[in-house]
């Protein structure tokens, strides 16, 4: 989603007034019952995805069974998810703060994930690596207006990405991507990559192992503790993706130069 506003552009030859598309950012209530679990920062559009991708990691749902409400509402002129969750499943402990379009984990009471089921032990081809920024890319079309949203894909590995999400959140992206699948019943993504548009932070690899995929491909680094978390669970992780080169940060065996 985007909005008009007036900027001033700057020129060589001067300063001149005209209209610009910017990224809409804008708060989504994640609400249990009576109970305001999350109020996330985000930009408007496959709500019921990101709010299915965010109890990934909140709650350890794996499967759509183990949601049995997600409704979109309109509250208190505040845009409303409303969850219900089935009896097996821990409810999240609610947040108690706002989560902004930057933050993944915020307040979360722990950065900690429970065992998970064995990856794929696929290899990852260098040419495919390669490409796969660049077919991510053809899918942003709301960054080609405003320059100001990041995406995530799953991908195969030879290359296809079914889903594109965009959002001004990096992790927003990788919710509602993840959220898809979790509703789709695709997860464990144990076959596919998880492709994003910038840098790879521990909150990001949480969401990635919690979804069961086996590696990721990123435009930009990796943070020291999204390294070492890849290592942990035997997931492949390349980024600083460039034409003529890039790194491979873990999994190094699984990559086919």
């Amino acid at each position: 989603m985007t909005a008009r506003r007036r900027v001033h552009r700057v020129n060589p030859g001067g300063m001149t007034g005209r209209a610009d598309d910017l990224v809409v950012e804008a708060p989504l209530e994640l609400h249990l019952g009576d109970t305001t679990l999350a109020v996330l920062m985000r930009t408007p559009g496959h709500d019921t995805e990101l709010a299915a991708g965010w109890l990934l990691v909140e709650s350890g749902v794996e499967a759509p069974a183990d949601v049995t409400q997600l409704r979109g509402c309109w509250k208190n002129d505040v845009d409303v998810i409303e969850i219900a969750l089935a009896p097996h499943t821990t409810p999240p402990r609610p947040r108690s703060f706002v989560t902004g379009a930057a933050c993944g984990v915020c307040s979360a009471d722990q950065l900690t994930l429970g065992a998970v089921g064995p990856r794929s032990a696929q290899v990852l081809d260098v040419d495919v690596a390669r490409d796969l920024p660049d077919t991510l890319r053809e899918q942003q079309r709301a960054f080609e207006r405003t320059g100001g949203l990041h995406a995530a894909g799953l991908a195969t590995y030879d290359g296809r990405i079914d889903v594109v999400r965009e959002d001004v959140g990096r992790h927003n992206a990788v919710d509602k991507v993840l959220g898809r699948a979790l509703m789709d019943g695709l997860l464990p993504a144990r076959d596919r990559l998880l492709v994003v548009s910038g840098r790879v932070s521990f909150e990001i690899v949480q969401k990635a192992v919690a979804a069961g995929v086996s590696g990721i491909v990123a435009v930009s680094a990796p943070s020291s503790m999204a390294v070492d978390l890849c290592e942990e669970y035997g997931l492949v992780l390349v980024g600083m993706m460039r034409r003529d080169h890039f790194n491979v940060y873990a999994g190094a065996e699984r990559v086919r130069a």
